[in-house]
């Protein structure tokens, strides 16, 4: 049989197999409507009154009893606690570090169904497969709904480089739309060639066929973690980040079964320690879910099967501003998505076992396999280069077996809620955009097993979040006229923030200039201010990676930027909370590390110093007389006030923790001072892409300059003497 054929059948089985699954289970869920859910629920008003600060919600954790104690703050534990508060129960939240500091802060990007669970639906007529993907959508109509400042829809291009896939892809993604229903977002719609390349025009255009496109969700991932985590602080929950679990109280019920009844908890700011008291404890700790579980029994097998997934970002030019792009069938099966997000390009997700870890970081391996598939669907007048990579990440994706059932080798699709013994509620597995359903499954089981008593069932279908309730597109203008902010920095702030933009305004300090009136940058690539340094402290902030990565999410972006503002994020946040010199060293220490490590910057230095000098003899001879323009007392490696006086002759000034950096680029051995093969193997990096720029090779083709334009005065002055 012929492929055409074969993709006709395939085609026509599934269109088939999705109206079936479809009649068998059209009123899963029943959607909802935001103007009535607003009239209706009474936690849809916009809350008034400030959040409590730190060390009120430090002093709650220590004197209140709870009802519910939740162990994790990412975007599931924050989502138990919004649910729990929401049925009225007593409610606290400890997050070991930042609120969505591990895997939910490294995600796609993406709210999805799962065009990938649909397809196996469709294929294997498995009811179970489908309903996960509608309650997919449902969730990320939702969220969509909830927050509109910090999601929205976004067009996502499936290239068919093969005719005989148009009719299998385009059925598919029909089907996608049709299991959406009145949750969709747009129709999707085939695209020819020219059109394609038209929308996307750094596309392979060899051997293209043309496009589907279809739409999926797309957010801020760290954002709206906070949101949530805000929207039920503002409700009444205790919440604090920065507070270990480091033990499970137990006690005796009636019938003599020991049972969970609290937790000691210790501040690692302050590294104080206090019990919790509480009837029912969550276990929502994602990739640590079985730390947890042995601090509630030892002898558990381990349930969670971690999997790293590594992102890229680069440049916003590799896509459009409002286009992403799928590859559904990479070299080795996987998906790579190729998005464009916060001005910048997200390419990713690598899937492989690994081991869990407080500080995941990307390999040479993982950037080199995304980059790889990148190349092979832009077109080949682009240079991918590997220079190019601002910033890199990885994430733990907490798949999990499920412990009530005997076969406990066999992965969970969705997620699962297991109760122990003593009562310990886990819940794991999943994916982000399902967080809220997961959230009202594991309050659900929590009550029926602990016995708590809401006041009223699960209110966060429809519930809006933080910053959503007085939120229009058109926010940021206000923002504009009433404080006198730059229309990129008002967006940012209407499209972080919300309503509550205002707030962070208001903290904003005059710039001294005509305009912007206020608002002062902190990095002049990106629209992030000072304002928003101040403001993060009154969402618990704590340390200055808490700023750089999930507050502004600099780090992500471009972890070369995120380093340039550190000096000026502890410096405000040193005024916040009154750190001394001592401990802003220690907070530097600690970003640089993070960004080291766990945002690509280590890898991307180490990746660099492995390129072997490749110059020719006549690029040697260019670049060793640059290289000695600088160094001219003949030392053999330039220091930081060579610099200083090369730049002072041709008329340059830079602060003197600035050229540190420039220089700190280059030095592989970290003695302070650049050697001239480290300059040539930088030179020979920048040539094959490996680097995409460098402010020190700029300055010595400066310097190269200054020193034949003095050669070149000194030969006048001389021919000018001696006249007749």
């Amino acid at each position: 049989m012929s492929r055409y054929k074969k993709a006709l059948i395939a085609a026509a089985a599934a269109g088939g197999a999705v109206y079936a699954i479809s009649s068998v289970s059209s009123n899963h869920h029943v959607g909802f409507n935001l103007a009535s859910a607003e009239a209706k629920n009474p936690f849809n008003k916009r809350p008034t009154l400030p959040l409590p600060s730190r060390a009120d919600q430090l002093k709650s954790l220590q004197e209140d009893e709870f009802d519910v104690l939740v162990i994790g703050g990412g975007a599931t534990g924050a989502g138990c606690a919004l649910d729990s508060v929401s049925r009225g129960l007593k409610t606290a939240m400890v997050e070991l570090d930042d609120f969505s500091s591990g895997t939910s802060s490294r995600s796609t990007k993406l709210l999805h169904g799962g065009v990938r669970y649909l397809q196996k639906a469709i294929m294997q007529l498995d009811l179970e497969q489908y309903r996960m993907v509608q309650e997919a959508l449902h969730e990320r109509s939702n969220l969509l709904e909830i927050a509109p400042h910090l999601s929205h829809p976004l067009p996502i291009m499936l290239p068919v480089y093969h005719w005989w896939q148009v009719p299998y892809f385009w059925v598919g993604i029909k089907a996608y739309d049709l299991v959406a229903g009145s949750k969709g977002l747009q129709n999707s719609y085939y695209l020819s060639k020219s059109r394609a390349l038209e929308l996307f025009p750094m596309l392979k255009k060899d051997k293209l066929c043309g496009a589907i496109v279809y739409y999926d969700g797309q957010h801020n991932d760290a954002r709206m973690n906070i949101s949530i985590a805000m929207t039920a602080a503002r409700l009444g929950a205790t919440v604090a980040n920065h507070c270990r679990v480091i033990k499970l109280h137990k006690q005796p019920n009636e019938e003599g079964e020991e049972i969970l009844c609290g937790a000691l908890v210790r501040d690692e700011i302050s590294g104080k320690e206090w019990d919790v008291k509480a009837k029912c404890i969550i276990n929502a700790t994602g990739p640590f879910t079985d730390t947890i579980r042995k601090l509630d029994n030892q002898t558990v097998m381990d349930i969670c099967a971690p999997s790293a997934g590594a992102h890229i970002v680069l440049p916003g030019y590799y896509s459009p501003q409002k286009m992403g792009l799928l590859d559904p069938a990479t070299s080795d099966g996987r998906v790579i998505f190729f998005l464009p997000w916060e001005g910048m390009t997200i390419a990713g997700t690598t899937d492989s076992p690994c081991e869990v870890t407080y500080s995941p970081a990307p390999t040479e391996k993982d950037i080199q396999f995304i980059l790889n598939e990148v190349k092979n669907y832009l077109s080949s007048d682009i240079e991918v280069r590997r220079g190019d990579v601002l910033s890199a990440w990885s994430g733990i994706r907490p798949l999990v077996s499920d412990p009530n059932k005997p076969d406990t080798q066999s992965l969970a699709r969705n997620h699962i809620v297991h109760i122990s013994p003593s009562k310990l509620i886990t819940i794991a597995g999943g994916k982000w955009t399902t967080y809220r359903s997961m959230a009202q499954d594991t309050l659900d089981a929590a009550i029926e097993a602990t016995g708590l008593k809401p006041e009223r069932p699960s209110q966060t279908d429809g519930l809006l979040l933080e910053g959503a309730h007085d939120y229009t597109d058109n926010l940021y203008i206000k923002l504009v006229q009433d404080y006198g902010l730059e229309s990129e920095v008002a967006k940012h702030l209407a499209r972080t923030y919300g309503d509550r933009a205002f707030s962070v305004a208001k903290l904003a300090d005059l710039t001294g200039k005509r305009w912007p009136v206020v608002g002062n940058r902190l990095h002049e690539e990106f629209p992030y201010i000072e304002a928003e340094v101040r403001y993060a402290v009154r969402e618990y902030a704590c340390t200055a990676v808490d700023v750089i990565a999930r507050r502004l999410r600099l780090a992500f972006l471009n972890v070369q930027a995120a380093e340039e503002t550190l000096k000026e994020v502890i410096k405000l946040m040193a005024e916040e909370l009154k750190w001394d010199s001592k401990e802003q060293a220690r907070q530097r220490e600690m970003a640089m590390e993070f960004l080291k490590t766990q945002m690509g910057q280590q890898v991307n230095r180490q990746s660099r110093q492995l390129i072997p000098i490749n110059l020719t003899r006549e690029e040697m001879g260019k670049y060793i007389k640059r290289f000695q323009a600088l160094d001219r007392d003949k030392k053999g490696f330039v220091s930081v006030n060579d610099v200083r006086k090369s730049l002072k002759q041709a008329g340059e000034l830079i602060p003197g923790d600035q050229l540190h950096d420039i220089l700190s680029d280059l030095d592989a051995n970290l003695n302070g001072q650049v050697e001239l093969d480290e300059y040539l193997q930088m030179m020979s990096a920048i040539k094959t892409g490996h680097i995409s720029n460098s402010r020190f090779a700029r300055m010595a083709e400066i310097a190269e300059e200054n020193q034949d334009l003095e050669a070149l005065n000194k030969i006048k002055v001389e021919r000018s003497g001696g006249g007749v």
